[in-house]
């Protein structure tokens, strides 16, 4: 297996304006550097709690588009980039990737239509847009090299739970080929993910979790396990 290509990051602080809403973020505040120990890192925690803030910053820093896409698939709609973004820096391994991306389910539509216009000229990629969501995004990733580096974001949003388990299966096995993954997510399965590391997102910072620990995993197993007695709770004061 080939070494990391991207190590960790670090953050200069004295780049970001005293009263950024970033110095609110508390995972954020204490960070300096965040290190990268394994082919795939999860990133998890409240909406809110800064990941997909730094995956971002750590997207555009490897020269993606803020809205995701490729490295020669860059485009904007709306200009909505984090102040992190000019703060960051990256600790890169010793062997630059092949290839890459950054998906992010919101806008994945819109690199699908951009790649279409400037890479189907002899028709021989599927039609992304005659696929569902789900569908095309796993087509999408299913074309990716295995030397490359490739940034999701709550890529569970397009995908059933069966469809999670088939991305988690293709993540794997590209991983142990050598691509390197950083995944914001919410999904129990995907956390799931074997030899992963969990990066939880908190009050206290960011924190290396185990699986059965995630805040998603908790909730969710709570709810399968009884979710008449949870409703009950949570609408206990409904009028």
């Amino acid at each position: 297996m080939r070494g990391l290509y991207l190590r960790g990051l670090s953050i200069d602080w004295d780049a970001i304006p005293p009263d950024s809403y970033l110095r609110r973020i508390p995972a954020l505040r204490r960070l300096d550097r965040l290190e990268l120990h394994r082919n795939v890192t999860l990133l998890t925690g409240e909406n809110g709690s800064g990941k997909s803030t730094l995956l971002e910053a750590a997207a555009v820093a490897l020269g993606f588009s803020a809205e995701g896409g490729t490295r020669n698939i860059r485009f904007s709609t709306y200009d909505d980039v984090s102040e992190l973004n000019r703060a960051v820096s990256l600790v890169r391994g010793p062997i630059k990737p092949a290839a890459g991306f950054f998906f992010r389910a919101e806008s994945f539509f819109n690199v699908a239509t951009a790649i279409m216009q400037k890479y189907n000229d002899d028709g021989q990629l599927p039609d992304y847009h005659a696929e569902s969501h789900g569908e095309s995004f796993l087509s999408f990733i299913q074309r990716a090299q295995a030397d490359g580096i490739y940034l999701m974001d709550e890529p569970e949003a397009a995908l059933s739970p069966q469809r999670q388990l088939s991305l988690m299966i293709h993540l794997v096995r590209m991983a142990r080929a050598g691509a390197q993954f950083i995944i914001a997510t919410h999904s129990p399965i995907l956390l799931g993910i074997p030899e992963a590391e969990i990066l939880a997102f908190g009050e206290g910072g960011i924190q290396p979790a185990a699986w059965a620990e995630t805040e998603s995993v908790r909730v969710t197993k709570l709810f399968l396990e009884s979710p008449e007695r949870m409703l009950r709770m949570l609408l206990a004061d409904e009028p």
